[in-house]
């Protein structure tokens, strides 16, 4: 079973991200959960949303605290909550910011994990671009997508169309289609520069 995590902030789309990450799993022919952690709900609190994505029927309905994977929709979360409390030794870790994990401060964070599973988007500037508003969610699925192989971009694209229509839906889907592109760069690059 998979387990995600996503970390933001009130009005940033967090429980829409892990519906969205839902229905891309069941797209795939999977089963899934998606269900939010709310302390004040309010605009700009801390949010944690939750995924499970399995193969078989999933009875668990418990918060995640050993995720595979976390999502990290607001960057000035890193240092205010442990967004990596309890994180699996091989999980994947996506960062919304244009900054590396060394600029970001994490550089201790980066050596305790594997370096092809962590990786930043800039999916707030992305989604400005394609959507004319800072909602990462979406943006953040199709980098996820790229960065893991776990869901098809195919099925990211089907569940924001689920979820939105018309120029929300094209606008999400472009923006989450940027972001794939822009992880799978950044990973060949890795790859390459470990090569060499």
């Amino acid at each position: 079973m998979l387990q995600i995590r996503i970390h933001g902030r009130g009005g940033q789309g967090v429980v829409t991200a892990t519906e969205l990450l839902s229905v891309a799993a069941f797209e795939q022919g999977r089963h899934a959960q998606a269900f939010p952690s709310f302390g004040s709900e309010r605009t700009g609190a801390p949010v944690v949303a939750f995924c499970r994505i399995s193969d078989h029927e999933i009875r668990l309905r418990e918060p995640i605290l050993a995720p595979d994977v976390l999502i990290i929709q607001d960057p000035t979360l890193l240092h205010q909550v442990d967004v990596f409390q309890g994180l699996k030794p091989d999980g994947y870790v996506l960062i919304n910011s244009k900054r590396s994990f060394d600029e970001l401060g994490l550089a201790d964070v980066a050596s305790r994990f594997r370096h092809e599973r962590l990786t930043t988007v800039p999916a707030t500037e992305i989604a400005l671009k394609h959507l004319g508003r800072p909602l990462p969610n979406a943006v953040l699925l199709g980098g996820f997508a790229a960065l893991s192989g776990l869901i098809s971009l195919a099925a990211v694209a089907h569940a924001i169309h689920d979820k939105f229509s018309g120029k929300v839906a094209g606008g999400n889907v472009a923006a989450a289609t940027e972001a794939h592109d822009f992880v799978t760069r950044e990973m060949q690059e890795l790859s390459h520069a470990q090569a060499d």
